[in-house]
């Protein structure tokens, strides 16, 4: 089975100063600071909580990162993705290989100790995808909170954008959730970090067009399919794992947007990123521009974008609840 090995990398910490107020993003009422007054530690419990788990199983960070994403998308970030039982959106299928539940909950307990019934789970989900972007050498940007928890989990309204989606369709679901395409290409640039199981991407490798003797997807680089049916022999249980970033797995940097460029998307959904013309000029964008103390556009943009996604149809106010358990109603 492939292993992937992650590293702490070490960096300076810069603060993604956003060119407007977290508060106004789709009209929600998150804020900067929100538990500065009711649970000042709150953002420093969930920080070293991931720090401390990262350093046990550094596959956390990418796990963590996902499960915010599969959240967000389904009745917006309400870690609804969090609630437990046989019919909740744990059950469906791209969410049956999340991880990172424990540090949530390790979380949670934490901050029920110190600030009993005010830090929400959405919001240390929120949270927990930010540190684990840094841990891994991204940029820190500021997250609004104030986030409130859903009560409503349904395998059934599931609809996440998908390995196999065409652009077009990547593009549509970006848009029903108030995102654009220019969030779709930078948001994709979590794959920076994590694996993909063999099931989700082996279909390219074997039988997949008669157009090429080999019968590999042949947007695939020819030099890199080999490696991969190694990999992912045809015969398997398709449970094995790919790093997304062959080449740099364990950084967040702008190497998985190279892969691209050579044919070297794992899940046909990123390649086609580079071979479609509207978000290969981003991809380009990004390729090509400065880096400077560490602090390429990309990274930049990385934070703009994910304090979008994190602020999609957020319950605030008397909306939801605040629960004592990540994993069950109040």
């Amino acid at each position: 089975m492939a292993k992937v090995c992650f590293i702490l990398v070490v960096t300076t910490v810069v603060v993604v100063v956003l060119g407007f107020a977290a508060s106004t993003v789709h009209g929600q009422g998150t804020r900067l600071g929100f538990y500065r007054a009711k649970c000042p530690n709150a953002e420093s419990i969930v920080r070293s909580t991931v720090q401390s788990h990262f350093r046990k199983d550094p596959t956390i960070a990418p796990g963590l990162l996902r499960m915010h994403s599969h959240d967000c998308f389904v009745r917006g970030c309400d870690a609804s993705v969090l609630l437990d039982g046989p019919d909740s959106e744990r059950t469906a299928v791209p969410n049956l290989t999340l991880k990172g539940f424990e540090v949530i909950d390790d979380a949670k307990s934490q901050l029920e100790d110190a600030c009993p019934g005010v830090v929400s789970c959405a919001d240390i989900l929120a949270l927990a995808a930010r540190d684990s972007v840094v841990l891994t050498g991204g940029l820190r940007w500021e997250v609004p909170t104030g986030r409130r928890d859903g009560r409503i989990s349904l395998v059934s309204e599931v609809n996440l954008p998908s390995f196999s989606d065409s652009i077009e369709v990547q593009k549509e679901k970006f848009r029903v959730v108030g995102l654009d395409t220019h969030d779709l290409v930078t948001l994709a640039g979590s794959h920076t970090i994590g694996t993909a199981s063999c099931r989700f991407f082996s279909y390219r490798l074997y039988n997949f067009t008669t157009a090429t003797k080999s019968g590999a997807d042949p947007t695939i680089n020819p030099s890199l399919v080999g490696r991969l049916r190694e990999l992912c022999p045809e015969d398997g249980d398709g449970s094995n794992r790919v790093e997304l970033d062959i080449g740099s797995p364990e950084k967040f940097d702008l190497s998985f947007y190279s892969n691209l460029r050579r044919g070297g998307g794992i899940l046909e959904s990123d390649q086609k990123l580079w071979n479609d013309d509207s978000t290969r000029p981003t991809v380009r964008h990004y390729l090509g521009s400065r880096i400077l103390r560490g602090r390429s556009t990309f990274k930049v943009e990385f934070g703009k974008s994910m304090v979008k996604m994190s602020n999609i149809d957020v319950k605030t106010g008397i909306e939801g609840e605040i629960r004592r358990v990540c994993s069950e109603v109040n």
